[in-house]
Formats: C-alpha cells, sequence, structure tokens
C-alpha cells in the first residue's frame, strides 16, 4: 500500500522502491532483508532499530520513520554510524476517529449483529451499550486524548482522565474530571481508551493486576501502542470473559502473523473483541488523503537525502 498511495514521483529516477509485505522476524531476518539498503522507511514504533541492528547494515545512512516520536531507534548508535534519523509530520485525526469507531462498533455490537445478519442469523442477537451517561475514563490527556474527551462530552458521558503528569489544571482545560488515580480511573469506566506515548514508564502498564480492576462490563479500546497492555494478560481476560471486550488496532508484533492468539480472539458478546489493521485498507477519498500526506512526508524525506548524492540508491518501504 505504500508504494500506492504516495507519490514517490520525486525520486523515481534515483532509487528503487522495495516493499515488505510481511513480518521480519527477529534481529537476523531484518539484518538479511535490509543489508542492500540505504535508506529504510519504517511505520511507527512497528521496527526495532537498536544499535545492534544499526551496526550490521553498513550501508544505511537514512531512517525515515512516520511521526516525531520513536522509542525503538537507538539514535545515539545512528549517529555513531552516520545514519541520519528523521521523523514525519502526523496528523492526531485517525487515531481520535479510529477510536470513536471501535468503541461505538463495540457498544452496539456492528460487527456481530453485520455477520449475523448476512449469515442468515437471528435478528437483533444484541442488546448495545448506551455512552450517554457512562463513564469514559482515558489514560493520557494530550493532543489525542482531549480530542477524544470533547467527543465524549459531546454524547453525554461522564470523562475523566489520568496519567502520571496530568494536572487538574489541564483536566478543567478540557472540561472533564482528574481521576484519583490509574486503579480508580479503571475500577470506576465504563470504556477505557489509552492515549499515551510508550515509553519506560508507561511499558506494562496495564498488566494483570490493573486488566483485573475493570468492570466485567467495561470495554478497553487501545489505538496508542501495544506494549502499554500486558498482551498475554488482556487475552487472558477477554477468554475468560472478564471484561466485555476490547477494540485493539496495534499488536505488539506487525503485520499480524496469520496465527496470532489475538486473530482468534472472542468475537461475539460477552466477551466481544474489534482488530483492525493499523492502516485500514478503505480506499475512499477521504482517508486516501490522509495517508498520503503523511506518505508523501516520507517521500519528501528520502528526496532531501538524496540531494547529496550522485548515484541512485534503494529505499526500503513499509507495506502499511
Amino acid at each position: 500500500m505504500a508504494t500506492e498511495v504516495a507519490d514517490w514521483s520525486p525520486v523515481a529516477d534515483e532509487v528503487e522502491v522495495v516493499s515488505f509485505d510481511t513480518h521480519l522476524d527477529g534481529e537476523d531476518a531484518l539484518a538479511a532483508a535490509l543489508a542492500d539498503f540505504d535508506i529504510v522507511v519504517t511505520l511507527r514504533e512497528r521496527v526495532p532499530f537498536p544499535g545492534s541492528l544499526i551496526a550490521r547494515l553498513p550501508r544505511l545512512k537514512l531512517i525515515v520513520a512516520s511521526g516525531m516520536r520513536n522509542s525503538v531507534i537507538d539514535y545515539a548508535a545512528a549517529e555513531e554510524h552516520g545514519v541520519t534519523v528523521c521523523g514525519t509530520a502526523s496528523s492526531s485525526t485517525p487515531p481520535v476517529e479510529l477510536t470513536w469507531a471501535l468503541l461505538l462498533g463495540l457498544a452496539r455490537g456492528l460487527v456481530e449483529e453485520s455477520n449475523t445478519l448476512r449469515s442468515g442469523g437471528p435478528w437483533q442477537s444484541t442488546v448495545g451499550a448506551d455512552l450517554h451517561g457512562s463513564r469514559l475514563g482515558l489514560l493520557g490527556l494530550g493532543k489525542i486524548g482531549s480530542r477524544v474527551a470533547r467527543v465524549g462530552l459531546a454524547f453525554g458521558m461522564h470523562v475523566s482522565a489520568w496519567s502520571q503528569n496530568l494536572t487538574e489544571e489541564r483536566t478543567d482545560e478540557i472540561g472533564v474530571e482528574l481521576a484519583p488515580s490509574r486503579e480508580g480511573l479503571l475500577a470506576g469506566s465504563d470504556f477505557v481508551s489509552i492515549h499515551l506515548a510508550l515509553s519506560e514508564r508507561t511499558r506494562g502498564l496495564l498488566g494483570p493486576a490493573e486488566l483485573a480492576l475493570l468492570k466485567p462490563t467495561a470495554y478497553l479500546i487501545n489505538t496508542s501502542r501495544a506494549a502499554i497492555v500486558d498482551q498475554e494478560a488482556l487475552l487472558a481476560v477477554l477468554h475468560e470473559g472478564r471484561i466485555a471486550g476490547a477494540g485493539i488496532d496495534v499488536f505488539d508484533i506487525e503485520p499480524l502473523p496469520a496465527g496470532h492468539p489475538m486473530r482468534t480472539a472472542p468475537a461475539s458478546s460477552p466477551p466481544r473483541t474489534s482488530v483492525t489493521s493499523p492502516v485500514p485498507t478503505t480506499r475512499r477519498t477521504t482517508g486516501r488523503r490522509s495517508r498520503t500526506s503523511v506518505r508523501s512526508s516520507r517521500v519528501h524525506r528520502c528526496d532531501g537525502c538524496l540531494d547529496a548524492r550522485p548515484e541512485p540508491r534503494p529505499v526500503s518501504a513499509p507495506s502499511g
């Protein structure tokens, strides 16, 4: 898809664009696949670039990652080996809209009802959950979390938020409540949505003990980073029916392998799980525009690097 939705023509005469559409498992596989590339374009934090990998890629001169924050690239090692690391402009609109698509789909059982109807099943096999009057708990109230909060308020939800550094001044600015603690937010919310950056403080923030605090009627939404939630613990609570369901757009391995257990998480209520590819495959014009703007930024970064190069260079681009 990366080769289709971005205009690579500015660098077409100077590079060969190669797209990888399968997960490269482990450093050895990555080193072998990327050995002949001078430029690597990667999506979000999908592929780690530790110093040990960078050292095994002597031709590498530029890494372009979508977004301006990436916790899986060893910047010191990149500098040591003469590799430039660039980010791209990004928009908070797609994750905000996707959060609400997942939340509404779960609350109203849209996927389940659609599949039941199409397969000749019973008319209305589930009862939806109302958003008005329910509590939305947000882990994170930054650029994305605050926009999600405003939508929740428009639905008539009670919205509360928590993060390690969140202040009452910030929650008052957005018009939401400051949760007394992470535990209090989890225990008191009907819907919990994660909008935190991945860091050492947030990695594994929701483990078995934290997930156990969720109501059996609660839904968990994660469009942020998979590593913020213990994946094995999440699968356990879903299979055991200890929460109502989860909407997941981020995974520990991307692209998600065919046999990954998240693909077979319970899909009907209770519990109900909605999983989506991190880049939806819709071809509507509005979606194309959103994704193209990010990918065009990546092309621009490549073009800027190539200005100083006399010879054509291959570029590695992600499939998504």
